[in-house]
């Protein structure tokens, strides 16, 4: 088989200085929230077909309810539907793939966009074309939740480049606070 894959993965996710994505309550605080990241985030997750988070991670935006998704789970053997949500599927990797996943949620081609939490973006971390890491600087969370399973022994940045991806552009979102985002991309 040649060509690019048909389904695209790209992960997305904002960091304190210490690479925690949460509080020490696992609360994603308003500290490192900042309006133009989140613009970035929404106008990214509005082009993905499928999001993929698990049961703490989601977006909370007005387009939310719009968007098919993959929620992972223990809860159930293999893959059902979502009672609370007809656009949604709950899946559990130890009982299907993710491409039998993706068939469930009907979709075969396009951006897949990985949300979190630790763990989901780790199953991912050899498959993705690209990982856009915004990092805000200036904000500390002390205690907090690391983004990926091995921070903050090491940064997100040594583990995304252990994967294979290496940072390309880096966008300013915010020059008060110094919020960026940078496209961690894997080689063709």
């Amino acid at each position: 088989m040649t060509g690019a894959p048909a389904l695209r993965i790209e992960g997305f996710v904002i960091v304190s200085a210490e690479g925690h994505l949460a509080d020490a309550q696992g609360v994603m605080p308003d500290i490192l929230k900042f309006p133009s990241d989140q613009r970035f985030f929404s106008d990214s997750l509005d082009r993905a077909e499928l999001i993929v988070h698990g049961r703490n991670s989601f977006e909370d935006q007005p387009n939310s309810p719009q968007r098919k998704r993959l929620l992972v789970t223990r809860q159930v053997a293999s893959l059902s539907a979502d009672p609370a949500n007809p656009k949604a599927v709950r899946w559990n990797p130890a009982g299907a793939s993710f491409e039998q996943a993706c068939a469930r949620a009907g979709v075969d081609t396009g951006t897949v966009a990985i949300i979190g939490g630790p763990d989901v973006f780790a199953m991912f971390f050899d498959r993705y074309q690209t990982f856009w890491l915004s990092e805000a600087p200036g904000v500390r969370l002390p205690g907090g939740q690391p983004c990926f399973p091995g921070v903050p022994a090491k940064t997100p940045q040594h583990l995304l480049a252990a994967h294979g991806l290496t940072p390309a552009e880096r966008i300013v979102l915010d020059t008060e606070h110094d919020v960026g985002v940078t496209a961690w991309r894997r080689s063709v």
